[in-house]
């Protein structure tokens, strides 16, 4: 895996994301997520087609921004960073496709939660 951006802005860690995700870096207090699979059935056992699937609301941060910059110009650090799962908004960020993999990038702001397990 390559550099990735940490949490304090050194770039010295090694993040837990995928090679295409080495290749971002998200400005101000937005994040790529890696979304997490979609159910393929139901728990009464239907498969269910891609239309029917509903949007993932969980995924993995593989990159972080160094965060907002406040009123006074100080930046204000992330509450997230590379590798914590999370919970986002249902309609949240803007979907795109890197080498073959789909991610999601949002703010900050439409993350509800940090899952801690």
């Amino acid at each position: 895996m390559g550099k990735t951006k940490t949490q304090d802005g050194t770039g010295t860690g090694t993040g837990t994301g995928t090679a295409a995700a080495t290749k971002l870096r998200p400005l101000g207090d937005r994040v790529v997520v890696k979304p997490s699979e979609r159910e393929e059935m139901t728990r009464g056992g239907i498969v269910l087609p891609d239309t029917a699937k509903e949007k993932p609301q969980r995924g993995t941060v593989l990159a972080a921004g160094e965060g907002r910059v406040d009123e006074e110009g100080k930046r204000v650090p992330m509450d997230v960073k590379v590798g914590d799962e999370v919970l986002f908004a249902k309609y949240a960020g803007t979907e795109f496709k890197l080498e073959d993999e789909e991610l999601l990038i949002l703010s900050e702001k439409d993350i509800l939660a940090i899952v801690t397990e």
